[in-house]
């Protein structure tokens, strides 16, 4: 059953409590078909497909002047509290959508556009592409939902998730660690913060 929006905001602190820095993996989606969702126990990430056995490449997107999958929009990612929030059990977070839900605090401030995520052996990389609810979301958890993951709040901390694209390719389980990738400002390169846990 939908919230309602007022629900929906009186559960918010438990996902502003999400990890800043060293979260973890909850859930793997593959979308072999449009509205279709395989839950995967573990996954491949490929800088070039994305997560191995997604549609991302062939689906296509408007946002391309040639209709081609856009590359920063590779992977559509959400936190995990969010998705219990308004979805509910574990078994219907995967109606959002996305690929990856994680434990992890996405919000603007913590995690902006640029931000690198350590998961299992791979790598991937927050875009500046905007994730919005749409009449999908909507459909699946209520209008209310969409009103909450859309608001200015929801905004500032990507409720609805962010887009993010490969660039480390690896091996990703449920239950991996999830580390803020530190860069080195100097030469652009990247080397996982010390005072952070290496991935799981």
């Amino acid at each position: 059953m939908a919230g309602t929006y007022e629900q929906f905001e009186a559960g918010l602190s438990e996902v502003q409590r999400s990890p800043k820095d060293v979260g973890r993996l909850e859930l793997i989606v593959r979308r072999p078909a449009v509205d279709e969702g395989e839950i995967l126990d573990a996954g491949t990430l490929d800088p070039e497909v994305g997560l191995v056995g997604d549609t991302w490449r062939i689906r296509g997107s408007r946002l391309t002047a040639d209709g081609t999958a856009h590359p920063d929009t590779q992977l559509n990612v959400m936190n995990a509290r969010a998705a219990a929030l308004v979805a509910g059990p574990k078994t219907r977070w995967s109606l959002a959508g996305d690929q990856l839900y994680v434990d992890f605090d996405l919000s603007g401030d913590n995690a902006p556009a640029g931000t690198r995520l350590a998961i299992g052996s791979a790598m991937i990389e927050i875009t500046s592409e905007p994730h919005r609810g749409c009449a999908k979301f909507a459909a699946r958890f209520g209008r209310e939902a969409l009103r909450f993951v859309n608001s200015p709040i929801g905004e500032a901390l990507n409720l609805r998730g962010v887009n993010a694209r490969v660039v480390q390719p690896g091996i990703i389980r449920n239950g991996d660690t999830v580390s803020k990738v530190a860069t080195d400002a100097a030469d652009g390169t990247d080397a996982t913060d010390a005072s952070v846990a290496p991935p799981g």
